[in-house]
């Protein structure tokens, strides 16, 4: 008997990199559950999906600053025992600088890139764990890396997803639960216009079809972090090492030399 595949929760599904998502793994043949603000794109993209695919999509219309919605999605997570793979696409960022920004812009920013990709993968990981396997797909950013990069505080929104993903991986990676960081640079969605940016004016920009199938070979590899537009592996690696090379230092009774100095 052949064994069903996972279904596919994802949120920010209406458009861009959520919507791309849709598609390849509708392709794959899994089922999927969308989650998004815009039901009328969500419902057009669900009935093409099932029409070319075959698979069964069921639409879910949330918006994650909200805790009534943003419990709903949490409950069918613990609840569908179906759902085997989270993607944590929903996201935004900020128009204008920190300073710029009034205190209930940015904590609907947080709650939407911090708390609800928190929550929703917290929703999850026990059943995973207890199934003995699942996949989490957080979706970071480069300037998870790159503070230089000014974005408001979306860059330090990126860090948490970046850290919370490597968290996820190196305490339950060898109880079955897999959990991928992807880090996109500058690609063309709507973040942009909705940031009040013009993508157009930028460099760089990648196409999102070719983010999302890069992201997916890195998923297939069970990269722990996948940095689409990154041409050397190395120079991650080589970061990672160095990291890593700090760790024993840190558990220090004492402040290092350098700091007791006259």
């Amino acid at each position: 008997m052949t064994k069903s595949l996972p279904t596919v929760l994802i949120t920010g599904a209406s458009t861009g990199i959520g919507a791309t998502y849709a598609e390849r793994f509708a392709r794959r043949g899994h089922d999927l559950v969308l989650v998004a603000r815009d039901e009328a794109r969500m419902n057009a993209l669900a009935d093409r999906l099932r029409q070319e695919n075959g698979v069964a999509v069921d639409v879910l219309k949330a918006d994650l600053t909200a805790s009534e919605d943003l419990l709903r999605i949490e409950a069918r997570l613990r609840e569908d025992a179906k759902i085997g793979i989270l993607v944590n696409n929903a996201g935004a960022a900020s128009r204008g600088s920190f300073a710029d920004q009034d205190s209930e812009a940015l904590d609907k920013l947080i709650r939407l890139n911090v708390t609800a990709v928190t929550r929703l993968a917290g929703a999850v990981t026990p059943r995973f764990l207890a199934a003995g396997g699942g996949s989490i797909i957080n979706i970071a950013s480069v300037v998870a890396l790159a503070p230089e990069i000014s974005l408001g505080i979306y860059a330090a929104t990126k860090a948490f997803v970046l850290t919370l993903s490597q968290t996820l991986q190196v305490e339950f990676g060898a109880r079955g639960l897999y959990t991928q960081a992807v880090l996109p640079a500058a690609t063309r969605t709507e973040i942009w216009e909705r940031s009040g940016r013009d993508v157009n004016a930028l460099e760089g920009v990648m196409e999102v079809g070719e983010l999302v199938d890069a992201a997916l070979v890195g998923f297939d590899r069970r990269e722990a972090i996948t940095i689409p537009p990154l041409p050397d592996a190395g120079q991650w690696e080589a970061f990672d090492a160095a990291r890593r090379a700090m760790l024993p230092n840190f558990r220090q009774e004492h402040a290092a030399e350098r700091y007791r100095a006259a």
